[in-house]
C-alpha cells in the first residue's frame, strides 16, 4: 500500500512556542498513517532535516509545524526548492494566513476592524499617546494579539483602557507586530475545509464552549477544560454561512488541501477571526473532531492528502 504515495515524511516540533502541540499533533498524524499500512518517518526540524529527505525513498512530506517556520511559508518554500512534494498550501499562500496584520485585511469576508502596531512604534510614542486613539477609533472591548501567532498564545481581551498597554506588551512578547481588534461576542466555532482532489469541502462546524470562558492556550490543549460540539448547535442558516464563510477565505488567501478557519457568530451572523493552514491534530484539536461529525476517517483523510501532495510533485511553487 505504501509504494502509492511515497514514504511519508511527518514534520513536527519546530521552535515556536507551540512546540509541544506539534509534537502531539505529529505523533498522532503519523499512528494514523502507520495503522493504514504507510511507510512513516517521524522528524523534527533539524540541520539534517536536507540530508533526511535526500536519503529517504520518494518522500511525501506532512508538515505539522505549528507556529513560527511552520506556517508562516518559510519551509514549504525550502521544500519546493528542495523539490520535495508535501501536504497543505504553498509557502506564499501559507505567509499571507498565518500573518493576521495581512489576512485579515486580504479577504472580503465579513471581520472586525483591526489596528496593527509594531513594538517599535509603541515604544517610541508611548502607551498613553496611542491608547485613547485606539480605543475612540475601535471602542471597547477589545482583543489584542500577536500578529504571527497561534494557540491563543499572547491573546489579551481589553475591557478598560488602562489594560490596552499591558495586553501589547504581552503580545509583543511574541512578535513585533500586534494586532488590535474589535472584540466580537457570540458562539465560536471553527470550519475545516479540506480538498483531496475534488475541490474545496467544508466540514460540519465544530463549537467551541470553554469552561472559563476564554478559548486560551490552556482551554484548548487540556483535556476537559473545553466542551466541543461537533456538528455545532447552530441554525441551518448559520452553519451554511460559516461554511460558505470558510470555502471563502480558503479560496481568496489561495489555500490548498487543508485549511481550518475560526468564525464567531454573533447576533448578525458569522464573523471571521482567522484561519491556520496546519492546525492542530491532538485529541483535542478542532479538526478531528471535524472529520468524525463528517463521518471520515482520520487516517483515510491523512492518506489521500498525501497521495495528492505525490501526485503534485515538488517543485517551485507560486500559489
Amino acid at each position: 500500500m505504501s509504494s502509492e504515495i511515497g514514504t511519508i515524511v511527518v514534520l513536527a516540533g519546530g521552535l515556536s512556542h507551540e512546540r509541544d502541540v506539534s509534537l502531539r499533533s505529529g505523533r498522532r498524524v503519523a499512528q494514523a498513517l502507520r495503522d493504514r499500512g504507510h511507510d512513516v518517518v517521524e522528524s523534527d526540524v533539524t540541520a539534517g532535516l536536507a540530508d533526511l529527505l535526500a536519503t529517504t525513498p520518494d518522500p511525501v512530506v506532512f508538515p505539522v509545524l505549528h507556529g513560527g517556520d511552520g506556517e508562516d511559508g518559510a519551509l514549504r518554500t525550502v521544500l519546493d526548492l528542495l523539490g520535495v512534494p508535501y501536504v497543505g498550501s504553498s509557502g506564499p499562500a501559507s505567509q499571507r494566513a498565518f500573518d493576521k496584520s495581512i489576512c485579515t485585511p486580504l479577504v472580503t469576508v465579513r471581520k472586525p476592524e483591526q489596528v496593527a502596531l509594531p513594538n517599535s512604534v509603541f515604544r517610541e510614542l508611548g502607551a498613553p499617546a496611542l491608547v485613547q486613539s485606539v480605543v475612540r477609533q475601535l471602542g471597547l472591548p477589545l482583543m489584542v494579539k500577536p500578529s504571527r501567532s497561534g494557540s491563543a498564545l499572547g491573546c489579551t481581551r481589553v475591557d478598560r483602557v488602562e489594560a490596552l498597554p499591558a495586553a501589547l506588551v504581552a503580545a509583543f512578547a511574541y512578535g513585533e507586530l500586534a494586532v488590535i481588534e474589535r472584540f466580537v461576542a457570540g458562539t465560536e466555532v471553527a470550519v475545516t475545509v479540506i480538498d483531496i482532489g475534488e475541490g474545496p469541502r467544508a466540514l460540519p462546524a465544530v463549537e467551541i464552549r470553554p469552561r472559563a470562558g476564554v478559548y486560551d492556550y490552556t482551554a484548548r490543549y487540556t483535556a476537559g477544560e473545553t466542551r466541543f460540539i461537533a456538528p455545532a448547535n447552530i441554525t441551518d442558516e448559520n452553519a451554511e454561512a460559516c461554511a460558505a464563510m470558510g470555502l471563502a477565505v480558503h479560496a481568496e488567501l489561495g489555500l490548498r488541501d487543508l485549511s481550518r478557519t475560526d468564525i464567531i457568530i454573533d447576533a448578525d451572523g458569522p464573523v471571521f477571526i482567522e484561519t491556520n493552514v496546519a492546525p492542530g491534530m491532538t485529541e483535542t484539536s478542532l479538526v478531528p473532531l471535524a472529520v468524525e461529525a463528517a463521518e471520515l476517517d482520520f487516517g483515510e483523510l491523512c492518506a489521500a492528502l498525501v497521495r495528492q501532495a505525490h501526485v503534485r510533485g515538488g517543485g517551485t511553487s507560486q500559489g
